[in-house]
């Protein structure tokens, strides 16, 4: 038998972008080296191009040779790189075929072994999957779905959603998140995990997070020309939409081509984002809070463990992940997080929204502990701007 093992690092594309090739080449030359560390002699490892490894293992006795193989690389590769003074990191996700079983010639071998990697990928990468003959029809249908969303980019086919942030304390809307939604002509509504991966791997994330916003100033317009209080309307930035680079004068250009005030954007962010970024990205958040718009980060608590940031950075709000909001009331690990960054934001003066509140257990313990502003199904599901309009007078 003989294995063949694909291997793609993930986000390796973000580090080769921001921080440069030469950043880039030194990583690709450390992953090189610690994938021979793990190898036989008898074994053969070679870099296909751009961020692909290829690793050939002959004359293995068993399928779990294989694996045990495939669970080395995940643990060296993500252990951190030092390079340039810069901690830096990624992950593999690894697809492996099999001969005889899987192909019978080397070609065919190696496009298993790749079909397998997007699908380690689509479990949520680092890791690795053995190939099936199954997944051949769940490429094609992968590549389907990547047509059909660059058209529906190209023809301005998605819709929003708005779900509303309460402030419980005051009993009133405080402003709205937008959430992007894909309703496709044969297959109906496309959930968002299923179609916002393929647009970050193939780079259609930046133009559909500027159609997202542009969707979204237009909307506040809407809302203020219809006599409606100007609500905050929050909007997803992806990482690779921020480090494109000139983020900040798109998004100036876009409020001034819809006439939209920045003071009613909120732009969310996650810790991941954030992680390495250099010196002119300091400057562009800056340069975005003196516009008026405000800075969030997302998903909070469940990046990385420096919190330096928080005092470096223009940071106007904190948003709690619903993974800890979800657990409040039956979890004590997670109501001693959410407490921990309740007590930190309230420090540092930081705005805080719980997302994800969907129990009155959740709800009673966050007011319990001085986080007044929700977001969550108990409160109110994502709908479209009109379901809104008269909801909203109100305020």
């Amino acid at each position: 038998m003989v294995a063949v093992l694909f291997i793609d690092l993930d986000g390796f594309k973000l580090i080769n972008d921001t921080l440069g090739h030469e950043v880039g080449d030194a990583m690709l030359c450390s992953v090189a080296e610690r994938l021979e560390s793990l190898v036989r002699d008898s074994d053969t490892v070679a870099r296909m191009g751009g961020d692909e490894f290829l690793m050939l293992l002959s004359e293995i006795g068993h399928e779990e040779d294989a694996a045990r193989v495939a669970e080395k690389i995940v643990t060296s590769i993500a252990e951190p790189y030092q390079i340039n003074d810069q901690e830096l990191r990624t992950s593999p996700s690894i697809g492996i075929s099999i001969y005889p079983q899987d192909a019978a010639d080397e070609n065919a071998l190696i496009r298993s072994a790749d079909t397998a990697m997007y699908h380690a990928k689509a479990a949520g990468r680092n890791n690795f999957q053995f190939y099936t003959g199954s997944m051949h029809e769940q490429v094609l249908q992968r590549l389907d779905l990547e047509h059909g969303l660059r058209l529906a980019i190209e023809n301005d086919a998605f819709e929003l959603d708005f779900q509303p942030q309460y402030d419980v304390d005051l009993g009133r809307i405080t402003g709205f998140e937008a959430l992007v939604r894909w309703r496709h002509g044969e297959r109906g509504h496309i959930p968002p995990s299923e179609f916002i991966p393929i647009a970050e791997e193939s780079g259609m994330i930046v133009q559909l997070g500027e159609a997202v916003l542009r969707k979204a100033c237009l909307q506040m317009l809407a809302w203020h020309k219809a006599g409606m209080p100007a609500f905050r309307i929050a909007v997803n930035v992806s990482a690779r939409q921020f480090w494109d680079g000139g983020f900040a004068e798109r998004v100036r250009e876009i409020l001034e081509q819809t006439g939209t005030q920045a003071g009613w954007l909120e732009l969310e962010l996650t810790e991941s984002t954030l992680l390495q970024h250099r010196g002119e990205k300091e400057k562009e958040l800056l340069e975005l809070r003196a516009m008026g718009i405000k800075i969030a980060i997302d998903d909070f608590g469940t990046g990385y463990s420096s919190l330096s940031y928080l005092k470096r950075l223009a940071i106007d709000r904190l948003k709690i992940d619903q993974s800890f909001v979800r657990e409040l009331g039956h979890d004590s690990d997670s109501e001693a997080i959410v407490s921990a960054i309740i007590k930190l934001a309230q420090t540092l003066n930081i705005e805080l929204v719980a997302e994800g509140v969907e129990t009155v257990e959740a709800h009673d313990f966050l007011m319990a502990h001085g986080c007044t502003v929700m977001q969550g199904f108990l409160l109110g599901r994502p709908q479209q701007a009109a379901a809104w309009n008269s909801i909203a007078k109100c305020y």
